[in-house]
């Protein structure tokens, strides 16, 4: 059994949305072995960066929260779709020839995960692709971004996913994961009424539980 892990590391300096000062990780060192005889540090953090889950309170005014997310929708099988080819943005004719099925949660791999800055024109899903994804009857869908959307005011990719309680995964690293059938451990941190939360993502290449 070979573990893989998507997650991004969380540090001061990491690649944040749009290098936004606020959503860097703030990390402080509150007691250390020269003043006692423990090491404790705390954590102030945007819940939108680095590898995280939105659930639909990000989009949807009254949507569920972060909390309840059905946790079988994130500890299941996945499929890692291949679309370093796309330039711009992920479209429905670019998911069409793919093998997705209803109760499949996607990973969507793009020219994102070869990057370690952040890039302004970073790869997306457009709309027409998130409508077909929950058209199609999907559990979940992560990307290698930190925006599943972009330049899209009315938030269409979001809405069209979450407004069907399908959660998002952003800030995946998948450059070193080829196409296929995976085992996928996405449980979100348990925040009361948050409308994300951090991750830490795995991909395991057989089934866990056989």
């Amino acid at each position: 059994m070979k573990i893989y892990d998507i997650s991004m590391a969380i540090a001061p300096d990491m690649q944040v949305y749009k290098n936004r000062t606020e959503n860097k990780p703030k990390m402080q060192v509150n007691r250390d072995f020269g003043s006692s005889n423990a090491y404790e540090s705390a954590l102030a953090m945007h819940m939108h960066t680095g590898t995280h889950m939105d659930a639909p309170l990000h989009m949807i005014e009254g949507g569920k929260t972060i909390d309840q997310t059905d946790l079988s929708k994130v500890v299941t099988w996945c499929k890692v779709l291949d679309l370093t080819s796309v330039n711009d943005y992920i479209t429905k004719s670019d998911l069409q020839n793919k093998q997705i099925e209803p109760g499949d949660f996607v990973l969507l791999k793009t020219r994102n995960s070869l990057q370690d800055e952040f890039d302004s024109d970073y790869v997306y899903l457009e709309k027409s692709g998130a409508q077909f994804l929950a058209d199609l009857g999907i559990i979940g869908v992560g990307i290698d971004s930190l925006g599943i959307e972009r330049a899209q005011p009315n938030h269409e990719t979001h809405i069209a996913l979450l407004g069907n309680d399908i959660p998002i995964l952003e800030g995946l690293r998948l450059a070193h994961i080829d196409e296929g059938r995976y085992f996928l451990i996405a449980a979100p941190l348990s925040i009361a009424g948050a409308e994300a939360a951090p991750v830490r993502a795995l991909l395991i290449d057989e089934n866990p539980m056989a």
